[in-house]
């Protein structure tokens, strides 16, 4: 073979390769829309309203016959969302990489999840039960098709590009976030222009990011490509059964372990604050559905930046130690957030900023240095488990907000709570030595890391 022809194949590999990554942006794209759009700005304020309208003269709604404060809801309703995770992310992950058929099972989690958003246009009256099942459905639609969708990683970048590529990729998340939001604060702030209700505004928002979802998933679907993998054929378990199975493939790799464990507690932290922030900013702060709006905004457009900033940072200093220092500011701008003065959005616009600058950076750090400990032919198996707390599906965070707030009737104290998940997982991740956990992982070591 002569050359040329190398250099015409080589050229050939890198232009698909190319090609398959920004399809793969655009699925951050798409789904970006849901995460920012419904469950940061409007769904928390939006659902707690409709439970307190359907509430009893203490306060409590009754899902199942429980008593539940309304105020506590939403919250829940998240963490129920990963319960039902729990038991798909990993059987779904196992045949992926069994099959080795991942744009299938991408398009059923993508539509279903967009069909269960759309269809938050329904979401009105005192029907909060309506608007948990739908939120159930869409979270644990949106984490099973991110699974997938991480789990083409390690396949479409090799070691040196995935820090910029993952980086890209949340970058383009929140380009879609920023775009949509625009047009939903248009709408929302003169709805009376467009002779619509402020609640048929806000389900109009909510409806518009399940159709935004669907169809820009078109995008990945046409250009990511299905590969033949090492564990072709095997049957996936089920369930918590498939769960055990990959904690015990882990076992063997007890350093890989050891990251997903401090990922783990971070990453709820900071799903968390993500998803309770504007019932944070309207409840106890008193703030304007615009002034979420516009601080969700400010958050999205400055998480470009900060995405794209952070993953220079690391080829500088290393991953490991630029998602160490966002977790130093992560918990200071969690305790600046305790003693922030109601009625005054100023301040709440400075707290998001500072979310911003750190919020894509640390989360794309994240997946790409997890992309490396993970052993060849078992991406979306590992990646089921990462993802457990990935996008707005931690549940310990959540339940322990909500919980917080049932128990004390306030959210200063719900969000100081959330403090200890970034200290924890600053001192657990500061104890993995990365490099042997890459090169026990079986992949190659990159020069920083």
């Amino acid at each position: 073979m002569g050359t040329e022809t190398v250099w015409a194949q080589a050229t050939d590999e890198v232009t698909e390769r190319r090609r398959e990554q920004r399809g793969w942006y655009f699925y951050d794209w798409a789904c970006s829309v849901y995460s920012t759009s419904v469950l940061t700005v409007f769904l928390g304020p939006y659902l707690t309203a409709v439970a307190k309208h359907a509430a009893d003269a203490d306060g409590f709604v009754h899902p199942l016959g429980i008593p539940v404060r309304a105020g506590s809801f939403f919250a829940y309703a998240v963490s129920a969302s990963v319960i039902l995770s729990i038991f798909v992310m990993p059987m779904a992950g196992a045949a992926a990489d069994r099959t080795g058929r991942k744009k299938p099972l991408l398009a059923l989690c993508a539509y279903l999840g967009a069909a269960a958003t759309t269809g938050m246009f329904f979401l009105d009256g005192d029907r909060y039960l309506l608007g948990g099942v739908l939120l159930i459905v869409a979270n644990a639609s949106v984490a099973v098709s991110m699974v997938l969708y991480n789990s083409y990683l390690p396949q479409i970048a090799p070691p040196e590009e995935r820090d910029a590529v993952s980086s890209r990729g949340w970058a383009f998340g929140y380009a879609a976030g920023s775009l949509m939001l625009v047009v939903n604060l248009v709408l929302y702030s003169a709805h009376d222009s467009f002779g619509v209700s402020e609640s048929t505004a806000v389900r109009i928002c909510l409806a518009s990011a399940g159709i935004w979802w669907g169809a820009f998933t078109l995008v990945p679907l046409k250009r990511l490509r299905d590969r033949p993998t090492a564990s072709a054929g095997q049957a996936p378990g089920h369930g918590w059964r498939q769960l055990a199975a990959t904690v015990r493939d882990m076992r063997g790799k007890p350093l890989t372990l050891a990251f997903l464990l401090a990922y783990l507690v971070y990453n709820d932290g900071i799903q968390t604050v993500i998803s309770q922030a504007s019932v944070y900013g309207s409840e106890e702060l008193g703030l304007s559905q615009s002034t979420l709006i516009v601080a969700v905004l400010l958050v999205q457009v400055l998480a470009v930046g900060g995405a794209l900033g952070m993953g220079r940072l690391a080829r500088t200093y290393g991953a490991k130690r630029t998602i160490l220092g966002s977790l130093v500011a992560w918990t200071v701008t969690l305790g600046a957030g305790y003693f922030l003065p109601a009625g005054e959005p100023v301040w709440f616009f400075v707290l998001a900023a500072g979310i911003g600058l750190v919020l894509g950076g640390s989360q794309a750090l994240s997946r790409s240095l997890f992309s490396h400990l993970v052993p060849s032919g078992k991406e979306a198996e590992y990646f089921s488990a990462y993802e457990m707390s990935d996008r707005g599906m931690s549940w310990l965070g959540p339940l322990l907000f909500g919980l917080t707030y049932q128990l004390t009737g306030s959210y200063r104290d719900a969000i100081i709570s959330l403090v200890a998940f970034f200290v924890i997982g600053f001192v657990l991740l500061a104890r993995v030595p990365v490099r042997q956990a890459v090169h026990d992982a079986g992949n190659p070591v990159p020069d920083r890391i």
